[in-house]
């Protein structure tokens, strides 16, 4: 019997099979394919291997293997990727020799990610190539505006391309002139030019997809039963319309004397490939685009379905040149009756970019949860070394489960930490977070709808407008994983720095952004400003429409959900209330963020479910969050109370959530442990004997920049912790555990966590002098203790006299820095916008104070870290030393409804800071950098740089 698949080569069209996964090999199903049907190619996609991975066991054992060799997520991709397709091209070899080149491809496509990357698709198409490393593989591009120049250099390259996601016949004839250009460059290079292979994959079924949807629509508004009957006879004719207006480009581009030149040179011609040719209309005869689009020098890829349906019932026959003339004048009956072409394909192909684009990502989770189930478990990733600490915690550790501490604290009992009704009541309040993850898991779903609602919406950023626990988990989410395609670039304003604020402004168009206003009370005063701010922009250009583009995050029956409802925002989302701010992150305050920035919000809560379950034991040794704040805990007590965090890239940022985790929770009534994030690593001998460092890298990272000094530590004999993640999105993992962690080590060193008695102080001080500042038009200084030289140097009157006599801000600040003891800190509070450049300038200061004094150093961007350190500052132990810098503003930024602008914020948020400070006889002073922010901080190096360290000495004692 005839088999109607072998026959349509008889009319110069070849089959390939659009699908691949590993059971077409081992069944023996591909080969058979080729030997009985004809089958002369094959092509991929990412939804094809994302089907073909999730949706079979055929690969676990690969990953797992993979996985155990410490090999990444991308790694294990690339490796079972070109496995298959190594495997298929095999397989097509032999027709490949056979047809000289003619046949026999397989197709592997770039990672759709770099659809809008032409540099990038260029790298990664020469590399796939070069790796898979069989000359009947085609490397697929999509047709965008970046796709083009990379298909053409990859032509020049001689690499074999199969372009993709063309739907217009516009796009086609660019991809043709790609492959023209490409060749002629070649040949003009002296390049063979005949062995390379290339089609224009022309997608069919979408377009009837998508018109006649639109059909439908305009049929069910018509009222005249003639326009119903004239709009209905078009539905199913506009892909195959399409398809042979391509065609006949096709011939005309292909039969031109410009083709003849290089065709003599042994060229080929770039034949259509007709793709997505299942029909999705039940209504439309299922082989209906293969039948109607059969023709000379083509390519139809089908899934196997159409195989199928083919092979039993095709009828083979010359279609596709039939009535090609007539295909225009259908386009112009569907513009008559409402239809834009154009914006149908240039949707379609946005569609497709992003369509195979979320497969990719959902390959890729979906390697990293089998990568994940592979690798060792958080107590073998988490180890700790130390030394001559060891019985001191395991006597924390015994302590803790004679108290039955963890069994306490799962039960939400106060008691651990207080006997003081009042202490209690706060207690009980702040304890929501121990199970929010639970309920985030279960409302993941929901938030991944509305990240996708947001992402229709159009919208190009979102912006986190919070302050502290509001901030802080979005900020380093956002910085460890960047941009996500296709969603909302994610920022965070947590600054009132004017710079900082019109940084911002040049950086978003307020049309197009979504602010998020984050705050747990509703009455912050910076998230307050913050959105009146951007309020006033956003409703200038969208009137009353302006609440679309804002949603809050805060607390049931805040002032901020009632401005929320009256402003009509998008969306409200209500916390739980028993949550404090800095024990948020896996909370709404740091998902829905997450969410709609395309975070793998399902992945992270999994993590984070993880270490719960970690947590839940009564062993402590077996315990990770208790047996961390176990050591925590008792290395503070031996006066171990600087956790110095090291973090390389990409969870470099951690430290700013950690930092307000720990320096929050601990620092009160004179006790704390001082947490020191983002410091450099150093030589221990540049460290006193009350550190303990806590390294939290990536595996596979840059984390063995790190071994030998970690190890130069240890045999120092410092503490040293081993924190390592299978991934970034252990960040889950670490978020728990830290949260669980911190209130042990609070109990052991007699403190209640999850109070903040100090923080309201700094705020009411702010407050009264912007109420000062609206009834007298200025603010209090500070008195002045030395200026010259572009500086100032001010301070309060008990460290006056401290300074007495210096003649310089030089002098004074070096003066300060004599005041720098052996178990100290030194802190640098700056009010100054961060940039590149400021912040490599403090980061010299702070080593600098470091490797001369040996005491450890913290730095904070202000008002920020008011909100984490700040409390640690007040109500800590007095062993901070403190450098506050201010500057002028170049330029400030009014804000609306107010008798104040941001820069007079600021200034009120640094004196009611620095009051604070002065209230409890801190060891502080103020330099004013003036208007040469840059030039102010290189003075202070300078100044560093110059102090002898006379207490280093004495530190190593």
């Amino acid at each position: 019997m005839s088999n109607p698949l072998i026959e349509l080569h008889s009319f110069g069209q070849s089959v390939w099979l659009d699908q691949i996964e590993r059971a077409l090999f081992k069944t023996g199903k591909l080969a058979k394919l080729i030997h009985d049907d004809g089958l002369r190619g094959m092509t991929s996609n990412p939804t094809i291997f994302e089907k073909a991975i999730t949706g079979s066991g055929d690969y676990h054992e690969q990953i797992d293997r993979a996985a155990r060799d410490g090999k990444t997520g991308n790694e294990i991709y690339e490796e079972v990727v070109l496995d298959d397709i190594g495997h298929a091209a095999d397989l097509f070899r032999p027709l490949y020799d056979s047809t000289n080149a003619e046949d026999g491809f397989v197709s592997l496509e770039v990672s759709p990610l770099l659809a809008h990357n032409t540099d990038g698709t260029i790298r990664e198409a020469k590399s796939l190539f070069s790796r898979v490393n069989r000359p009947n593989v085609m490397i697929k591009v999509p047709a965008t505006d970046e796709g083009l120049p990379a298909i053409e250099e990859l032509i020049a390259s001689g690499l074999n391309i199969n372009v993709t996601l063309i739907f217009s016949v516009h796009r086609y004839e660019e991809v043709a002139e790609a492959y023209i250009r490409g060749l002629e460059r070649r040949a003009q290079a002296g390049q063979p030019i005949d062995r390379i292979g290339s089609v224009a994959s022309f997608f069919v079924s979408r377009i009837d997809s998508a018109v006649d949807k639109q059909l439908d629509q305009f049929e069910k508004d018509a009222s005249d039963p003639q326009k119903k009957a004239e709009i209905h006879a078009l539905r199913g004719k506009a892909a195959i319309a399409n398809a042979k207006m391509a065609y006949a480009s096709f011939k005309r581009i292909f039969e031109s004397p410009r083709f003849e030149a290089l065709k003599r040179k042994g060229a080929r011609v770039q034949r259509p490939l007709w793709a997505s040719t299942s029909t999705k209309d039940p209504s439309y005869p299922d082989v209906l685009y293969v039948t109607e689009l059969i023709g000379q020098h083509t390519v139809n890829t089908m899934p196997p379905a159409t195989i199928d349906a083919w092979r039993d019932h095709g009828k083979p026959a010359a279609n596709l040149e039939k009535d090609m003339d007539k295909a225009p004048a259908l386009f112009n009956q569907l513009k008559a009756v409402g239809i834009d072409f154009k914006k149908v394909t240039d949707k379609l192909t946005a569609d497709g970019v992003r369509s195979f684009s979320q497969s990719f990502v959902d390959l890729m989770r979906a390697i990293e949860q089998r990568r994940e189930m592979s690798l060792p478990g958080i107590k073998e990733r988490h180890v700790a070394s130390l030394g001559s600490y060891e019985a001191d915690v395991k006597a924390a550790q015994d302590e803790i489960a004679s108290k039955n501490m963890v069994e306490r604290f799962w039960k939400k009992d106060a008691t651990i930490w207080s006997a003081d009704p009042e202490d209690q009541k706060i207690i009980n309040n702040a304890m929501g977070w121990l199970t929010v993850t639970d309920l985030m898991i279960e409302r993941a779903k929901e938030l991944k709808a509305f990240a996708e609602e947001i992402h229709g919406a159009g919208f190009k950023h979102a912006v986190v407008l919070g302050m502290g626990g509001s901030s802080l988990c979005p900020e380093v989410l956002r910085r460890t994983f960047g941009k996500q395609m296709d969603y909302p670039e994610l920022l965070v304003l947590d600054s009132t720095v004017p710079a900082a604020v019109s940084a911002l402004d040049k950086q978003i168009d307020p049309k197009t952004t979504l602010f998020i206003v984050a705050s747990k009370s509703g009455t912050t005063t910076e998230p307050q400003m913050f959105y009146h701010y951007y309020f006033d922009k956003v409703k200038k250009v969208l009137g009353d429409k302006a609440g679309q583009n804002f949603i809050a995050i805060t607390d049931p029956c805040t002032q901020m959900e009632g401005d929320a409802k009256r402003d009509n925002f998008r969306r409200i989302f209500l916390n739980m209330a028993d949550i404090g701010g800095r024990y948020s992150a896996l909370s709404y305050f740091g998902m829905v963020p997450f969410a709609v920035m395309g975070g793998d919000i399902d992945s992270l809560l999994r993590r984070a479910k993880a270490a719960m379950d970690a947590c839940s034991g009564t062993d402590i040794a077996n315990n990770a969050g208790a047996k961390l704040g176990a050591t925590i805990g008792a290395l503070a007590r031996k006066g171990r109370d600087k956790v110095t965090f090291i973090t390389p890239s990409p969870v470099d940022s951690l430290g700013l959530w950690t930092e307000q985790l720990i320096a929050e929770s601990t620092g009160k009534h004179g006790k704390g442990i001082v947490p020191i994030a983002g410091e450099a690593l150093g030589d221990p001998k540049v460290y006193g004997d009350d550190r303990v460092f806590v390294y939290i890298g990536v595996a596979g990272t840059n984390g063995a920049n790190y071994e030998a000094k970690l190890q130069a530590l240890e045999q120092a004999g410092h503490p040293v912790l081993h924190h390592v993640l299978n991934s970034p999105l252990d960040l889950g993992e670490e978020f728990f555990l830290w949260e669980f962690a911190t209130p042990i080590a609070g109990a052991l060193i007699g403190i209640n966590p999850f109070d903040q008695p100090n923080v309201q102080e700094s705020k009411d001080n702010t407050k009264r002098i912007l109420k000062e500042y609206v009834e007298s038009g200025k603010i209090s200084q500070l008195p002045s203790l030395a200026s010259g030289n572009g500086l100032a140097v001010l301070t309060d009157e008990k460290n006056q006299k401290a300074l007495d006599g210096v003649s310089s801000p030089e002098a004074a600040i070096l003066a300060h820095l004599a005041r720098v003891h052996k178990h100290d800190y030194f802190a640098i509070t700056q009010y100054i916008e961060e940039t590149p450049e400021i912040e490599s300038l403090i980061q010299q200061i702070r080593i600098g104070v470091r490797d001369k004094a040996c005491v450890a150093t913290t730095t904070g961007y202000g008002p920020r870290f008011l909100h984490s350190t700040g409390q640690l500052h007040k109500g800590g132990p007095d062993s901070g030393v403190f450098l506050q810098i201010i500057a002028s503003d170049a330029q400030d930024v009014p804000l609306p409804g107010e008798k104040f602008t941001f820069g007079v914020l600021k200034q009120a948020q640094a004196l009611g800071d620095f009051e604070s400070l002065s209230k409890r006889g801190r060891r502080a002073i103020r330099v004013d950098l003036g208007s040469d922010i840059a030039g102010g901080l290189k003075k202070i190096l300078a100044a560093v740089q110059q102090f002898e360290g006379a207490t280093a000495a004495s530190a190593q004692k």
